[in-house]
């Protein structure tokens, strides 16, 4: 096995545990009691939310630098062939999976400020904005990097 396949191992777990924590975080922020029932649910979204600010920070931060070291060899063997195929699509969403991570890296310091606050003075929404825009773009980029991988990887 490369080094590049083992690259490409710990992205994805990285992803899948970056994806976890936000959505984690994400429900913990939706969610409302109902008087009955949802009991799975329930547990699920009664963490404490900024715990995870943290660890997703972290995992973020540790699957762009992974993304980034993988680069060099999916613009040799990967986009090319898919020029070749014709897939102008793919090429295309994947150059919208780098904006978005690079907007979502962007957003890291106001998303740790925002959760660092102390409640009372950092208004909701402000929380579930953030939150919400980090969770829509790690999904984006998870469900990308899924299906142009099962096109054509690198491994």
């Amino acid at each position: 096995m490369t080094t590049i396949s083992w690259l490409l191992i710990v992205h994805a777990l990285v992803g899948v545990a970056l994806l976890g924590a936000i959505t984690h975080q994400a429900v913990s922020l939706l969610y409302r009691r109902p008087a009955h029932g949802a009991r799975f649910l329930a547990r699920y979204a009664g963490v404490n939310t900024r715990g995870f600010t943290t660890a997703v920070i972290s995992l973020y931060v540790a699957q762009v630098t992974l993304g980034a070291v993988i680069y060099p060899s999916y613009r040799l063997n990967v986009r090319i062939p898919f020029e070749e195929m014709s897939l102008g699509w793919a090429i295309g969403i994947f150059e919208l999976k780098e904006h978005f991570a690079g907007i979502g890296l962007g957003m890291l310091p106001f998303y740790a400020r925002v959760w660092s606050a102390e409640p009372g003075k950092t208004p909701s929404p402000r929380r579930l904005g953030i939150s919400l825009t980090l969770a829509f773009i790690v999904w984006l980029d998870f469900l990308v990097g899924h299906v142009l991988n099962n096109i054509r990887g690198l491994a």
